[in-house]
């Protein structure tokens, strides 16, 4: 095994990502093999795929691409050649057979043996940051992991304080207040303690992982009408102001609470860098109507950089050469730039 190439040494090169498989039952391999075919990425980075060799090779030839997985068994920098992938598969033994498009197991423990791998190689410093496929939340249920998807996964990896997730898409970058919860429980849910972190996190990634110095934040309302003076609600008067006038007092430049349908019109004009949703349909709407399959999962609060794709396996449509690779295309172009502007 070559000598590891650590990030420090490779500063003045393009980074060396790692590309997570995610679950080999969904789409990951096919978005994976048709973002890092021909030169769309060679003044990017260096990737290199975390994932099962077998099933990135089975997956290139059914794609009839021309591309050839080289399999690597460190972390070496491998050097770029047109038509060429590399491939670290960190399993022990070679994933048995199942079935594409369906939940089980034995995939799903390999989806985390390679999120595992990838956060160890970023936290050695031997990659620049990952880049991660979709995993199926069933699928790694299945194999006795309980968490509810990849963030919560990385937060208790690295060790990681607070953690939160943005999406960016187009003009664009929403941090959740709340994510996958009923409407009905929205406001229990809304605290005040959990949107000031979700201001604390949108300022975080908008100064130290976009490069922005005073970044102007957009605080939505839950309400019609921010609440109209307690008639539609009584939320924006109760935890969202109060946890934008405490960010404001720390000299955060975020907003009081705004009518959603007027915020998200502003900031995709540029008055405002990034914006706080209460839950998850309030950002993810405007998100995908302005960058429909071009959006990317940021997490935010991380002591790594790791983006990833904004929709999960697509079990529906496995094996059809349909998967867009478009959003993995976005994840990994943010996850150079983020790597750029920490360095």
């Amino acid at each position: 095994m070559m000598k590891p190439t650590t990030a420090k040494q490779a500063s003045a090169r393009l980074p060396l990502l790692g590309i997570t498989m995610g679950d080999p039952a969904g789409i990951g391999p096919e978005v994976i093999a048709k973002a890092v075919v021909g030169r769309g990425l060679r003044n990017i980075c260096h990737p290199i795929v975390i994932g099962s060799f077998p099933v990135m090779e089975r997956t290139i030839k059914a794609l009839k691409l021309k591309l050839k997985a080289l399999r690597v068994d460190g972390h070496e920098r491998v050097p770029w050649r047109e038509g060429t992938v590399a491939v670290l598969d960190p399993l022990e033994h070679p994933l048995g057979r199942f079935t594409q498009g369906v939940a089980a197991a034995e995939t799903g423990a390999a989806s985390i043996a390679f999120i595992r791998k990838g956060v160890e190689l970023a936290q050695l410093g031997c990659i620049d940051g990952i880049v991660t496929a979709p995993i199926n939340k069933e699928a790694i249920n299945m194999a006795g992991c309980g968490y509810p998807g990849h963030t919560e996964l990385l937060a208790d990896l690295t060790n990681a304080k607070e953690s939160g997730m943005m999406i960016i898409g187009g003009p664009l970058r929403i941090m959740f207040v709340t994510t996958h919860v009923a409407i009905k429980d929205l406001p229990s849910l809304l605290t005040r303690a959990k949107i000031e972190k979700a201001i604390r996190l949108a300022q975080l990634a908008l100064t130290q992982l976009f490069g922005i110095k005073k970044p102007r934040i957009g605080v939505a309302a839950l309400n019609p009408h921010a609440g109209e003076h307690g008639l539609f609600g009584n939320e924006e008067a109760r935890v969202i102001l109060p946890a934008a006038r405490a960010a404001q007092a720390q000299g955060i430049l975020a907003s009081d609470p705004m009518p959603a349908d007027t915020l998200f019109g502003k900031a995709a004009k540029g008055a405002y860098d990034g914006v706080v949703a209460m839950y998850h349909d309030q950002g993810l709407i405007p998100l995908k109507l302005t960058a429909f399959g071009t959006c990317v999962n940021l997490t935010v609060g991380l002591p790594i950089t790791r983006t990833s794709v904004d929709h999960g396996t697509a079990f529906d449509i496995v094996g059809k050469g349909l998967a867009d690779p478009g959003s993995l295309l976005e994840a990994i172009k943010l996850a150079a730039v983020i790597t750029r502007i920490r360095r």
